[in-house]
């Protein structure tokens, strides 16, 4: 099993996995009868390295499956252009991917699905009976699992970790309801449904039996759990009872939309026990109009008016955003609007990206494209900007006391590991001066140097 992409993805292969190994297969990485590459279609780049996966998977003599959002997204057309793989499935065929996997080993054709716009489908409920040994121990008797969602992972938790290590994500729900004009996400991800509570923390006691120390909850959108289930304080009544698992430190929540971050999810991320007081809220840009043709709000006194209040709440939070640099009809106008932006924010990390159609969106159609040499050159700056400006965030830090969740032992009396404003793999690290610390141990540190955004603490006397 390969996994592309987002943390999303990650527990898509998660469920697979644990499906395959309910229908009798194996998981390994030597001599693998069958590669399954779990693809990733947001971006143009991440669409060429899905396909570079592919054919040098399909190098190793195994048959393989391209699954995940690329073969969601293009289905047929993506089988026509790559011969190589032995089946491109839909999210449709997760419910059986052992069935779809004896196909492609005994060389059954398998026929690759046409895309559909799934946010034109209403969820169907078939129920599936799953082998009791692989569903969440105490959580009950499988239950309903929705047709048309992405991936079909109902009430019911199935799951098998693939990776150790003291941190893991937990997937909230599936899909978007939002309409940005440059993201096709919701077309082939389909409507915003939520996981049920209950099960949510079944999953969560789980994955505290596997030793995990941090959760990180997933989503397209988190702060519209619950809309779909009636309740829109959902995720703020979700919160507590997550960080109240024994065995569970620090719960950390990630893809907040500005727009929908209301006061009583700031005081319980900000001040909740257990909770991480971090915040990755998307704001995609600072200029009003850009932010209008994408079909977002906001603009920059609106954007710090909530850092301000994110910061009142919890002065030494984590905060980090991407934008979208070169946006059809951006003026230089409004992309200084964006530096000075970003230049006030003080962000702990900044993602920069610049802009390029997607295939089906709205924002493709528009006939003010920018030149891309332009688009590129304003990456360039406004890239060297954020490495500039959170240098400088992270050298605010020094001197500070840091709870650093020890991932890694790095030898000669170095730990690594991320402190609360960090989130994994993208935030940067802690490097930690200290004897005898174990994996999965949250220490007490004071921050003593900085390196770019990483950090380098001593372990606080006495602690």
């Amino acid at each position: 099993m390969v996994t592309l992409g987002c943390a999303r993805n990650e527990v898509d292969s998660e469920e697979l996995a644990a499906r395959l190994e309910s229908a009798g297969w194996q998981l390994g990485d030597d001599d693998p009868d069958v590669i399954v590459v779990n693809t990733c279609g947001f971006i143009e780049s991440a669409k060429k390295d899905s396909i570079d996966t592919l054919l040098a998977a399909a190098d190793s003599g195994a048959k393989v499956v391209a699954a995940g959002c690329m073969a969601e997204r293009y289905g047929a057309e993506l089988a026509d252009a790559l011969p190589e793989a032995a089946a491109v499935i839909s999210f449709d065929d997760y419910t059986d991917i052992g069935g779809r996997l004896d196909d492609v080993l005994a060389g059954r054709p398998l026929t690759p699905h046409s895309p559909r716009d799934r946010r034109t489908l209403l969820p169907i409920s078939p129920v599936e009976r799953v082998n009791g040994s692989v569903h969440v121990p105490g959580h009950g008797a499988p239950g309903a699992l929705p047709i048309g969602l992405a991936p079909a992972s109902g009430p019911r938790t199935l799951r098998k970790r693939l990776t150790g290590g003291p941190v893991a994500s937990l997937k909230l729900a599936s899909g978007c309801d939002r309409r940005c004009t440059f993201c096709a996400i919701p077309a082939f991800r389909g409507a915003y449904v939520s996981r049920q509570p209950d099960d949510l923390v079944a999953e969560t006691l789980w994955l505290a039996e596997q030793g995990v120390r941090e959760l990180v909850l997933v989503s397209e959108n988190s702060t519209s759990y619950g809309k779909d289930l009636g309740d829109l304080r959902a995720l703020e009544k979700l919160l507590p009872r997550l960080a109240g698992v024994d065995g569970i430190d620090r719960v950390r929540v990630s893809y907040l939309q500005p727009a929908e971050l209301r006061p009583g999810l700031l005081d319980v991320i900000a001040a909740t026990e257990g909770v991480a007081p971090y915040f990755d809220l998307s704001f995609q840009h600072a200029s009003g109009p850009v932010l209008r043709r994408m079909r977002r709000f906001g603009d920059p006194r609106r954007f710090l008016d909530l850092l301000a209040q994110v910061r009142e709440r919890a002065p030494e939070a984590g905060v980090r955003s991407n934008f979208i640099v070169g946006f059809p009809g951006e003026t230089e106008e409004q992309f200084g609007e964006l530096v000075d932006f970003l230049t006030e924010a003080r962000l702990d990390v900044i993602g920069v990206f610049g802009y390029s159609d997607e295939d089906g969106t709205e924002a493709a159609s528009f006939t003010d494209q920018l030149d891309p040499e332009l688009v590129e050159q304003r990456v360039a700056a406004l890239t060297e900007l954020a490495e500039e400006l959170t240098s400088q965030r992270a050298e605010e830090r020094i001197g500070t006391e840091l709870e650093v969740l020890i991932e890694e032992d790095l030898g000669d009396g170095g730990y690594e590991g991320r402190a609360a404003h960090q989130g994994p793999e993208v935030d940067g690290a802690v490097t930690v001066q200290g004897i005898g610390l174990l994996p999965g141990q949250i220490v007490r540190a004071v921050a003593v140097d900085s390196e770019g955004v990483d950090l380098i603490a001593r372990i606080k006397a006495g602690s």
